[in-house]
């Protein structure tokens, strides 16, 4: 089971994530109420700012404080070493 940091210590199973999207636009802040409704989202912001929403395949939605594109560059680097290692 590899894990990606998501901040403040907090880390995510890579294998479970299914997507990592902005949480400006509307689907996606529908997306984030209606877990919230079945109490199936988890909060790892801290108080901070959401700028990532993580989707998982169980369900579960995480709100982050980092940006998008530096949690797709923690994946890819967890991907690129995975790789390094099977070689």
């Amino acid at each position: 089971m590899k894990l990606v940091n998501i901040g403040f210590g907090n880390a995510v199973n890579c294998a479970r994530i299914l997507s990592v999207v902005n949480p400006d636009s509307a689907p996606v802040k529908r997306l984030v109420q209606d877990a919230k409704e079945q109490k199936l989202l988890i909060d790892a912001t801290q108080g901070r700012r959401t700028r990532a929403v993580i989707i998982m395949d169980s369900n579960h939605i995480i709100l982050s404080y980092l940006q998008t594109e530096k949690i797709m560059q923690r994946l890819n680097e967890e991907a690129n070493s995975e790789e390094g290692t099977n070689e």
